[in-house]
């Protein structure tokens, strides 16, 4: 058996007799196991299920029975989260859907919002969410790109190609058979596309049952008695209906999902009816293509309607849904796909399939609605910066954001497209000079198949420009932070009372620190990176439409350099996308199979889905709609029902959690909560790229509404940092000494190490400040006229008396 650890002897009481105290833990990314956070290997479940919840060790799970016994100390509480978003491998797949998280993002971007910019910020809003929309219209363009044009049209239509693949022989026009008339393999090949939009809605709505519409906790006010207008000037986290999304998903959910089942309808009702209208003897009147094309317009007005209707409610929890569109919209998209699949399937004798699929400029105008509202989102943003304060990038960090989920979308979408052609393409004689991903010429011999689309071509070619711009941008913010580290070096030891200068050693810390600065030069390179896709973007789609051919062929005839510029950068693009793609795979398949890999992976959600689904119903749920109302029910009920103190003890990104759940309090729980933050984003990342829910005002609003709160930061931690400006730091202590020693001393006889961004818990400074939070509590909670007790008094009834649990970051 192994060893059990002999308890500590318990500490005699204190002459302060107060009531209970409680700690409440909540860790930051990528948690480790409560037995780890809390020092024990003995711990018991005192609330909540296999998802998330609050643990104690063994000892102190009848605390509350024996008050007695913890004068001295609080009671540890751990509130574990990480499985909300890394708990099984199959969330490792939602990599796949990183364009929707980061598009999401954007919405919470935005500047703050001044006193009369209602409509500015309605109009931000809308224009993320058309973002959004377009993003799922490019993922199922991109899925009909490879099943009906890359398979059904091309390769199922052509004998080289069909020959070599016994599993489409049977599509092949050879045969003769049923499936060999091109609408019909269309109609087969648009299940592909219609399981992949079903799957999107299967996976929204089951993450929607879990997260957005779990009711909110009882202590929330009643929407039915609350005014929304007596919220208006609350903080927005603080608001009723701020972690109650169920409305809003749940509408957007049904126009996404109706808007990919359009799409599908519409990539085959396009060249269905294109050979219907220059095609005699088609069997068919024209009423029947006339009206098809009618229901795809009305639907898409419909769904963009929808989309742009209505935004976030969150001055109140509103429990309603708008069934009629949930309900009919997806209902009525999948009627008109069935009746454009079952006109497709009408007997075309003398039809073929040639060249490319009819429609594939779709992929164009999707670039240019999105740079365009990227643009319109930019301008907004201005608008809102210069009537108000606050964000990275002078309030264009939203729309950078925005610009990067395009990309992303892109990137993704090229990436499949070329390399399923690539492969299907083995079977043809590629066009003289195409390099490997390009688009084939027609003229390439009658066994060369036409390929995806040019602009897929053009989109692969402007990636190497733009990995050697992240790579210049790379090699000066390293030789910048070089810099600071030299110049940091040299002080480095004075720092260090009594210490003997080790050049090794002060370099090392130096690195420590310039590296952790990195941080705050993050905003400017997303920056440039977003600026040069935009411009690379819009040169592609100009190459394309402008010459009709790949940037090898484009450039046949310039100087030999350009064309051995565009025949490396198309070559070497395509094979990039390629790589990229399989790679997104490859770390999907590891999360899968390895544990570690799966910690790892999820750590990307645990910072990309704390924001509620706002803007894209498809990306991965958001985590914090569960874990905060988990903290502000726990607190609520704990100092409700023993009239305790409690400090909300927040590391890394739970300090982000602690925050959220703060704002959800009733005043007079508040009262008995303090706030001890430490290695914490709120400022330093969420206070600059979240400027209307983190930024300078409403942390400072926090600070007046929460008295008991101290912030732990050091230098060398790139991650947290002070939380409050220089003229509120009595919040802020920091930066702490990193390492606490600078070289052997008496009480650290061996090289103390650089902690970072961790065990921030091993610090002195921390069971100190903890000590004083309770203390300022007891006083708070004395009644009016009752004696103060000393100081010294308070420290005793307040210390910890054991060691401090471990953080895991």
């Amino acid at each position: 058996m192994p060893d059990i650890p002999t308890p500590r002897p318990r500490p005699a009481a204190s002459p302060v007799a107060g009531p209970l105290a409680l700690e409440l833990l909540v860790h930051g990314v990528a948690g480790a196991a409560p037995e780890e956070l809390l020092g024990d290997p003995r711990t018991v479940r005192v609330t909540g299920d296999s998802t998330a919840a609050v643990f104690r060790r063994g000892d102190d799970a009848d605390a509350e029975a024996h008050p007695e016994r913890y004068t001295g100390r609080p009671v540890p509480e751990v509130y574990c989260w990480s499985r909300l978003t890394s708990g099984n491998g199959a969330r490792a797949l939602w990599l796949l859907l990183l364009p929707f998280m980061v598009v999401n993002l954007a919405h919470w971007a935005r500047p703050p919002a001044p006193t009369g910019s209602a409509g500015a910020v309605r109009a931000y809003g809308v224009l993320v969410r058309v973002v959004a929309l377009s993003l799922t219209v490019l993922l199922i363009a991109a899925a009909c790109e490879v099943s009906l044009d890359l398979f059904a049209w091309q390769c199922a239509g052509s004998p080289h190609c069909a020959a070599s693949r016994s599993w489409l022989a049977v599509l092949s026009p050879e045969r003769g058979g049923w499936w060999s008339q091109p609408g019909r393999r269309l109609a087969l090949g648009a299940l592909v596309p219609a399981g992949l939009t079903w799957l999107l809605w299967y996976l929204s709505n089951r993450t929607w049952s879990a997260y957005e519409a779990q009711p909110p906790p009882p202590t929330a006010p009643d929407p039915d008695e609350a005014e929304e207008d007596a919220q208006g000037g609350a903080p927005a986290l603080g608001r009723p209906g701020f972690w109650y999304g169920r409305r809003i998903v749940a509408r957007l959910r049904a126009a996404h999902t109706a808007a990919g089942l359009l799409t599908v309808a519409a990539a085959v009702a396009v060249p269905t009816l294109r050979h219907d209208a220059h095609a005699a003897g088609s069997g068919l009147p024209a009423g029947p293509g006339r009206i098809a094309q009618a229901l795809l317009v009305a639907g898409g007005a419909v769904v963009l309607w929808v989309v742009c209707r209505r935004g976030r409610s969150e001055s109140r929890a509103d429990r309603r849904v708008d069934r009629a569109v949930v309900t009919w919209l997806p209902g009525c998209a999948l009627a008109v796909l069935a009746a454009v699949l079952c006109y497709a399937c009408w007997s075309r004798p003398g039809w073929t399939s040639t060249g490319r699929l009819p429609g594939d400029l779709v992929f164009g105008w999707l670039a240019l609605a999105q740079g365009g509202c990227v643009l319109a989102l930019s301008a907004v943003a201005l608008y809102l910066h210069r009537r108000g304060t606050g964000g990275v990038l002078h309030g264009l960090g939203g729309p950078a954001v925005a610009m990067l989920a395009c990309a992303l979308g892109g990137v993704m979408s090229a990436g499949v497209a070329q390399r399923v052609g690539d492969w299907l393409g083995e079977t043809g004689t590629p066009a003289p000079g195409a390099g490997a991903g390009a688009v084939a010429s027609t003229s390439a011999g009658a066994g060369a198949l036409a390929g995806p689309p040019v602009l897929l071509s053009w989109q692969a070619a402007v990636l190497p420009p733009l990995l050697l711009v992240l790579l210049l941008a790379a090699c000066w913010f390293a030789g910048r932070g070089a810099r600071v580290r030299r110049v940091t070096a040299l002080r480095v030891a004075a720092e260090y009372p009594g210490a003997l200068p080790d050049r090794a050693r002060s370099r090392r810390i130096a690195g420590a620190r310039a590296a952790a600065a990195l941080t705050d030069s993050a905003p400017w390179f997303i920056g440039a990176v977003s600026t040069v896709t935009l411009v690379l973007g819009a040169g592609a789609v100009a190459g394309a439409w402008l010459s009709g051919r790949v940037p090898g062929e484009a450039a046949r005839h310039a100087t030999p350099v350009l064309e051995d510029a565009a025949r490396g950068a198309q070559d070497a693009g395509s094979w990039l996308v390629g790589f990229g793609f399989v790679l997104f795979v490859t770390l999907g398949r590891r999360a899968y199979k390895d544990a570690s890999a799966r910690r790892t992976i999820g750590i990307l959600w645990d910072v990309g889905t704390f924001w509620p689904r706002a803007a894209h119903p498809f990306a991965p749920p958001c985590y914090a709609e569960r874990a905060v109302p988990d903290l502000t029910w726990r607190m609520t009920t704990w100092t409700e029902r023993t009239g305790g103190r409690l400090v909300l003890s927040g590391h890394s990104q739970g300090s982000v959690l602690a925050a959220a759940a703060v704002w959800q309090l009733p005043p007079q729980v508040r009262r008995r909560v303090a706030l001890l933050t430490y290695g914490s984003p709120l400022a330093r990342l969420y206070g600059r790229w979240f400027p209307a829910y983190f930024g300078p005002g409403p942390l400072a609003a926090l600070h007046r509404e929460v008295e008991c709160w101290r912030n732990l930061w050091r230098a060398t931690d790139p991650i947290g940092g002070p939380v409050l400006e220089a003229g509120e730091r009595d919040v802020d202590r920091g930066p702490l000494a990193d390492p606490v020693a600078y070289g052997r001393t008496a009480l650290h006889p061996l090289p103390a190490p650089v902690l970072g961004h961790s065990d921030y818990q091993a610090d002195p400074a921390f069971a100190a400040e903890r000590a004083a939070l309770l203390a300022r509590l007891v006083r708070a909670d004395r009644p009016a006229g009752a004696e103060e007790p000393a100081d010294e008094e308070l420290s005793r009834g307040t210390g910890a008396a054991e060691g401090p649990p471990r953080t895991a970051g």
